[in-house]
Order: structure tokens, then sequence, then C-alpha cells
């Protein structure tokens, strides 16, 4: 049997997302195959013996090893994956894309980059100054906030951030204050999703997510924010992710490309992504399948 979408997930608060691509695949007439650990072995199984084979991947096993013999499969038979890894790891190294993004032209944070602890223990002489009071000082290849050190504004701080993840390199920003407009942090989070962009307002303190209307596009001059979401997109090459952008005197992209995306929903949530929003993304990624069906 040959399935269009074949999508592998564990994590349980992906039931709701994978509930919104259950339907927008029912609706399209588009056959799908979930595997979860507790049909993981039989799956494999039939897949590398050829009973049981799909089109189209959607991958949700990141960080559960057990699912890889998948990911293998595909690449190796040519299914249209969804993210291909080696793009995920290459677009989620932040050193890389801060110099691709600054070659397009697009605005970043004032960023110092450092080489791993392992290559380079001692670092020489840098002045920092640059950078003002306070400062953001993050691993280059971490997801979701993990390492990320808020407010520093010492030598010693940004050396002893090194150690925690001596492999990677390490770019130290300038802190961004974004403009306050109808009383909120001007701060977004855009979500793009095959060739379409949802953005959102973010707020950096509580994390609560709030749509942005098109009157604010147009009043405003949020529009902007799917002119750089597309800009990036045609950098990373990804079929979906999330981007993060300040408004300070212009756009500023602060968190790059995190395709590891925290599908919760705001009804199940508090800081989940408006519901709306993650269904319209689960009919994008839907629609890569019935193209390639």
């Amino acid at each position: 049997m040959r399935y269009d979408l074949c999508l592998p997930w564990y994590w349980e608060y992906d039931d709701v997302f994978v509930g919104l691509v259950e339907r927008a695949c029912i609706e399209e007439g588009i056959s799908l195959w979930q595997i979860k650990p507790d049909n993981l072995l039989e799956s494999i199984t039939a897949l590398y013996k050829g009973v049981t084979t799909f089109k189209t991947l959607l991958h949700r096993g990141q960080g559960d090893p057990t699912f890889d013999p998948i990911l293998r499969w595909a690449k190796e038979f040519g299914a249209r994956r969804i993210n291909p890894e080696e793009l995920s790891l290459w677009s989620e190294d932040k050193a890389t894309m801060h110099l691709e993004l600054i070659h397009a032209g697009l605005h970043t944070p004032y960023t110092i980059l450092l080489p791993p602890f392992l290559e380079q223990p001692v670092l020489p002489s840098i002045d920092f100054s640059p950078l003002g009071e306070n400062f953001v000082v993050k691993p280059s290849n971490e997801g979701g906030g993990e390492g990320v050190l808020l407010g520093r504004n010492t030598l010693d701080e940004i050396l002893r951030a090194r150690m925690e993840f001596p492999e990677q390199k390490y770019l130290v920003q300038a802190h961004i204050m974004p403009q306050i407009i109808h009383d909120s942090p001007a701060w977004f989070r855009v979500f793009y999703a095959n060739g379409e962009t949802y953005p959102c307002w973010w707020n950096p303190d509580t994390h609560i997510y709030r749509k942005v209307t098109a009157e604010e596009e147009d009043s405003v001059g949020l529009s902007r924010l799917r002119d750089v979401t597309k800009r990036i997109a045609s950098i990373c090459k990804l079929d979906w992710f999330l981007t993060e952008i300040a408004l300070a005197d212009e756009f500023i992209v602060v968190d790059y490309v995190n395709d590891g995306i925290d599908t919760r929903v705001q009804s199940q949530a508090l800081d989940g992504v408006p519901d709306e929003i993650m269904e319209r993304i689960a009919r994008q990624l839907v629609s890569i399948a019935k193209e390639n069906r």
C-alpha cells in the first residue's frame, strides 16, 4: 500500500496539530499514514520490506532517533520531504543564517560571532562595547531558547556561556528595544508555510500570541513582516518555519529560523499558537502532499 502523506510523531502535545492535518487530508482526499511509538517497529518493517510506502513525509519525530530509519528511507527512495533534514540543519545554524541574512540585505542585531570553546578556548582581545550595556548570548545550534542568556553585561558571562555547549559557535548580540505600538511591544513571530505567511504579535515576557490584523498591516505598516519572512524563506528553502522580528528603527530579525515549531494551540495552552493559524498551516502542508501525490 502506498500513502500520500506519512506523519511520524510522538509528542503528546502534537495531538491537536495531527488532528488538523488529518482533517485536511480527509477534505483533500489525501491518504495519511500516522506512525507513532506503538506502531513504529511494525511500520518501519513494512516500509523497508516494501509492503507499505509513502510519497511525502511530514516528520514530527525529531529528537527520537528510533524514528530516523523513516528519514533515511525517505531520502534513499526519493520521497518528497517537507523540511529536509539537511536544510533544517543548515538553516538552524544561527551563525550561518546571520551571515546569509546580512548578505540578503536584512537587518539583524549587532552581533559578534565567537568560535567554539573547544576550537579556541582562550579568545583574543575583542571590543564588546558596540553591543551596549546589555546583550544576549546564544549558542549557534540550539532551539527553543536553550542556552540563551538575556540581559548579560560582563565579559566573564560570555566566556562561561561558551562552555555550556563547547562544540558550538556562539553569537553575542545587542539587546533590541522595540517600539511600543498600541501599548504593546512591537515584537512579532511570523509563521511561514508553503508560500503563505501568518504574522502574530508575540510578547517576549508573557509569550502570548495575537494575530496581526489586516487593519494593523495597513495602518502601522506591518505588511512588511510578510516581505521579510518571504525573503528569509527564499534563503533557507524550508517548507515551514517560524521567525522572530522586532520593530525598532527598522524591522530587525532577532531569531532567524526555527523549524522545530511548537504546535500547541491557544485553545489548549495560554502561550499556544492561535488555532486558526495552526489550522491554515496544516492545510498548507497537506497541499504539498496533494501536489506530490
